[in-house]
């Protein structure tokens, strides 16, 4: 039996780890993110599971190591918070590169429709009995143009349901692919000829505040920011800025850039003291939600699958296919 100390537990994940065969591993689940404060109750295991904003610094992955930990299972795609240097020879990293690249392109749409059509201020009317449609209106999607920036799987898939809706399609991507039916232009076209942006890529160090201040200025006024990737591809302050001064018209918001001790918990009770998150939450013409655009039974399914079959090819000494080198 393989014990793996599971961090920042929710309610669906184990949901789905427990109803998902694991014979020969056993999970011990913790509520706590990972970080170097937390690491020490892996003592004893054999391998670990950790979530998008979990801390996996030198100092976690040095602790871990001297736990007993040999393989750290990422339930998730992304990576850019682990320190790959402090991991090298010590402990293998996995992940789980696709789930269900639907559930988040759907989202991203959702975003867009509710936003442009202001269906989350209908509906706060319509509980006070307030009937009235003044000031709700939107714009037709059809003949807009859309771009996205990054063309993976999600990317791809956004593209197809936004030609759906009778959109015009442009996309950035530094490694184009060999497909006709994506028009690829530079970000800076992009920027100028966009009615909606929308952000499907990884965080690295060239995409970091890929939409800043000099970005939002090429932009058409009114233009829409949508990002269901990661936080820190925008300029969160820039972004704000710019939506004071009447150039962005609106922002649909899965990710932030400072979601790590936010998203995934309820602070109802409390004084948020992010200033810049306080504000686009307040905004009438924003809609953040707290990085659930994966959450569907099919990705909760797939996380669950591929997260337990990764580690079982750990073990068994089996090629690690979803290793990030």
């Amino acid at each position: 039996m393989k014990n793996i100390a599971f961090f920042d537990t929710k309610p669906y994940d184990r949901e789905y780890f427990e109803k998902t065969p694991h014979e020969g591993l056993h999970f011990k689940f913790y509520v706590n993110k990972l970080n170097a404060e937390t690491a020490f109750v892996a003592k004893g295991c054999e391998g670990a599971c950790a979530f998008v904003n979990d801390t996996i610094d030198k100092q976690a992955i040095d602790e871990l190591y001297n736990c007993g930990v040999r393989v750290l299972a990422m339930r998730c795609a992304g990576y850019n918070n682990i320190d790959f240097k402090a991991a090298a020879g010590k402990i293998k990293i996995l992940r789980v590169p696709n789930y269900s690249p639907y559930a988040v392109a759907e989202h991203t749409m959702a975003l867009i429709l509710c936003l442009n059509r202001k269906i989350h201020r209908a509906f706060n009317r319509t509980r006070d009995y307030n009937f009235s449609i003044n000031g709700l209106e939107g714009f037709d999607l059809h003949g807009k143009t859309v771009g996205v920036i990054g063309t993976g799987k999600i990317g791809q898939i956004f593209l197809g349901v936004c030609r759906g809706f009778g959109m015009k399609t442009i996309a950035y991507d530094p490694y184009p692919l060999n497909d006709n039916s994506i028009e690829y232009v530079s970000k800076e076209e992009l920027f100028r000829r966009s009615d909606i942006i929308s952000l499907h890529c990884p965080l690295t160090d060239s995409t970091y505040h890929i939409i800043d201040e000099e970005a939002l200025s090429l932009t058409k006024k009114g233009v829409y920011i949508i990002n269901t990737s990661r936080g820190a591809l925008i300029d969160a302050e820039a972004l704000l800025k710019a939506l004071k001064d009447y150039r962005v018209g609106g922002a649909g918001l899965d990710v932030y850039e400072e979601e790590s001790e936010l998203f995934f918990e309820d602070f109802s009770g409390s004084v948020i003291q992010d200033d810049t998150l306080s504000l686009l939450v307040n905004m009438p013409n924003v809609i953040v939600t707290s990085h659930q655009a994966f959450l569907t039974r099919e990705a909760l399914t797939n996380i669950a699958e591929v997260t337990i079959n990764n580690l079982y090819d750990f073990f068994a000494g089996n090629e690690l296919k979803n290793e990030v080198p």
